[in-house]
């Protein structure tokens, strides 16, 4: 490894100190893939889905941060700021106008855990259930040959 020389610290002075995995850390809002407990999509925080496995994490690891997505809507946010506060974990906003990431909420710690599924499945509505009550259900309804 080399000594540092006056680019290297005239370099860190304008840009800021190197970081590792930058591209991992602006996707994970961030902190980086091998400390999060589990992540949230935007989608996800606006429904507000996963929240029973975001609070059995919470339960399980007092140390834990939440990192919640700035360009969501604040009151998307709310429920998982009070969350956080029910279960004493620090909770802060990341707002980086220069990257865009899919996720809106993320359980982390300040050390590697290696947790391989981080993400939460998406609920999908039953296609039977919504062809019963939307426009399919209805045209069937109206064809059906009566007896």
């Amino acid at each position: 490894m080399k000594k540092p020389d006056m680019e290297d610290y005239l370099q860190e002075g304008i840009y800021g100190s190197r970081q590792t995995k930058p591209g991992e850390r602006k996707q994970y809002l961030g902190t980086l893939r091998e400390r999060v407990l589990i992540a949230l999509t935007k989608g996800q925080v606006m429904q507000e889905q996963g929240q029973e496995k975001l609070t059995d994490l919470m339960k399980s690891y007092q140390d834990a941060k939440l990192l919640l997505n700035g360009d969501v809507s604040y009151r998307f946010l709310s429920p998982y700021m009070d969350l956080a506060d029910e279960h004493n974990i620090h909770h802060s906003t990341v707002s980086n106008q220069e990257t865009q990431s899919e996720f809106g909420a993320v359980l982390t710690l300040d050390y590697a855990i290696e947790k391989e599924h981080i993400t939460v499945e998406e609920q999908k509505e039953d296609e039977q259930s919504s062809d019963q009550n939307g426009w399919t259900g209805f045209f069937k309804s109206l064809f059906k040959p009566s007896k």
